[in-house]
């Protein structure tokens, strides 16, 4: 590359870059995703000769390399070989687009007449936010996936925009971005080129892409509006976070410490409830009694996952028993009143005998979510997509080295890996005398589209996430968590409850909001200075959809995007020198 050529693609890797780790918390610049990737596609359409499919593929790596190291630093709080390497391999999406962008996409690499052509400029962008769209599927999909943080995740906090992700997913918004991008530069070029030569050049394709922007805006306005005043079921939930400090895998809190916690902080919410349900009713009396009286004792009550350090043990007929140490505080605090209890916990697999339940012989273990009624009756959900490195370790037994990478990047010992769970039902409960489907989510399986889908069922349902993101500190990650997580409500039009031992605790409604449904206040989990790295409770509230929404991705799933991918390639490949 010539000197200034050189310059102005370092430049432009280090801007779209920048630009695109701005997007997501903790610096949630959402405007740059409209223009994020202008400096890496003119760096690549503007490659010429030879390699430019070698040439597109660096600069599109260095620029995913920049992006992507910033966005997963957090990760260093575990393991300083964690972001490196996962951002080292996360940048070969940015790669191969650039490469893609460089060559068979490539617009400026064709005859001037057909290259100025609004038409081309439409197909051009079509092919390209199709082949971003493919490639952050892949990426999501591809051993076992890490779909965090796709382009349309900067629009978390943005309702009337992100509700879209119900067509196509979250990256279907990822690919309206691109293909306003490539239309704008596009349309720019021809404007600079009449500047120049005074030819006046067609611009249409700039309006009908402004058309297409204002349709999503028109589609959010409309859906937000559907949500409103549904019938549904309201639910009042408790949410107990109690902060439990991390040094990598390892919790700093003794098991009598983490359980006094629990119990401290349940019976300190619920006293707090009935106390102000007394005054109500009380101040109720006094008034004569009339008019209905608005109670907020919850009907479920949630703690985050793996909450307590005693297991269960459950056969598969369902047969069930517990830990002392789980029993006791349980029932400490079903002296604060009637409620279903949702909690993490780990479970291993039993067998009934004549005298009682014992441990399976080479046991599977799991990851699971419990849902303990008021009457005692236990269901568990085990946890389907486990982390790699966190919760499996492929091939660990034939090659030992991994484990040692693990212990010494993690802190903590090695102790065998879950078994991922084979179930999708949803979680059966009762709410108000109706039946309620759960669809659960441990940990980050709230950032898994693909699975939280697989639960949908027709009825009412609410998707419950109790999750831990006390590993990474007071990192940006809770917060890229969180951010993630909210397009599930949005993309299945079912609402979402988050119980977090440390990360973001919060109830979200249909549209992805965190707004209370009579007062308008967001229901997140916060200290005075708004940090969610707190500890206490929060008593939210939503109303769960008799009959939900229709959601073209619950119908479809990604297939949508996979299958406009093809059409992109496929086309782009055919028409590659015309």
């Amino acid at each position: 590359m010539p000197g200034h050529a050189l310059i102005f693609r370092t430049l432009a890797i280090i801007l779209s870059g920048l630009m695109v780790a701005a997007l997501v918390p903790p610096f949630n610049a959402e405007i740059l995703a409209w223009v994020c990737l202008i400096p890496l596609l003119i760096a690549v359409w503007s490659l010429k000769g030879k390699h430019r499919a070698k040439k597109g593929f660096l600069i599109g790596y260095l620029t995913g390399a920049i992006a992507f190291g910033i966005q997963v630093s957090w990760l260093s709080t575990v393991s300083w070989l964690g972001p490196i390497v996962l951002a080292s391999y996360l940048a070969l999406f940015f790669g191969a687009f650039g490469a893609f962008a460089a060559t068979i996409g490539n617009p400026w690499n064709r005859t001037e007449e057909i290259s100025e052509s609004p038409f081309r400029s439409l197909f051009t962008a079509f092919t390209h936010a199709t082949a971003w769209a493919g490639l952050e599927w892949l990426r999501g999909w591809l051993f076992t996936g890490f779909g965090w943080n796709g382009l349309g995740v900067a629009f978390h906090d943005t309702l009337v925009i992100s509700q879209a992700a119900d067509l196509l997913g979250v990256t279907g918004l990822s690919l309206m971005l691109v293909f306003f991008q490539c239309v704008l530069i596009q349309v720019a070029h021809r404007i600079r080129k009449t500047a120049s030569d005074g030819i006046r050049r067609p611009r249409w394709d700039f309006g009908a892409t402004a058309l297409c922007v204002g349709l999503l805006i028109g589609y959010g306005l409309l859906r937000i509006a559907m949500e409103s005043g549904k019938e549904s079921i309201p639910l009042k939930a408790l949410l107990v976070q109690i902060n439990i400090p991390h040094e990598g895998a390892r919790q700093l809190w003794t098991a009598e410490q983490v359980h006094m916690g629990y119990e401290d902080e349940t019976a300190t919410a619920l006293e707090a409830i009935a106390s102000a349900d007394e005054e109500k009713l009380q101040a109720a009396v006094k008034e004569g009694g009339e008019g209905e009286i608005e109670l907020s004792h919850p009907d479920w009550v949630l703690w985050p996952e793996t909450a307590l350090t005693g297991r269960i043990i459950r056969t598969d007929s369902g047969e069930w028993g517990s830990w002392r140490e789980n029993l006791d505080t349980i029932s400490r605090v079903r002296e604060g009143g009637s409620f279903d209890l949702i909690y993490g916990v780990v479970e291993i697999e039993g067998e009934a005998r004549e005298d009682g339940l014992y441990q399976k012989e080479n046991a599977k273990i799991y990851n699971s979510i419990a849902l303990q009624d008021a009457e005692g009756d236990l269901e568990t959900y085990r946890k389907h997509h486990l982390v790699i490195f966190g919760e499996t370790i492929p091939f660990v037994d034939s090659i030992p080295l991994l484990k040692k990478i693990y212990e010494q990047q993690a802190g903590a010992e090695y102790n065998g890996s879950f078994t991922a769970g084979p179930s999708l039902d949803p979680l059966p409960a009762k709410l108000k005398g109706k039946d309620i489907g759960i669809i659960p989510a441990v940990c980050f399986e709230d950032t898994v589209p693909r699975l939280t889908r697989k639960f949908v069922r027709s009825g009412p349902q609410i998707i419950v996430n109790l999750t831990n993101d006390g590993w990474f500190k007071e990192s940006p990650a809770a917060a890229q968590h969180f951010a993630n997580a909210r397009f599930r409500a949005i993309e299945l039009r079912r609402p979402m409850l988050r119980c977090a031992n440390t990360g973001v605790s919060a109830a979200i409604d249909t549209i992805g909001s965190t707004a209370h449904p009579r007062t308008g206040k967001p229901q997140i989990l916060a200290d005075a200075d708004g940090s969610h790295f707190t500890r206490g409770s929060l008593l939210a509230e939503l109303n769960i959809p008799v009959q939900p929404s229709f959601s073209l991705y619950a119908l479809i799933g990604d297939w949508g995007i996979i299958l406009l991918s093809l059409i992109g390639l496929t086309t782009a490949i055919a028409f590659r020198k015309h």
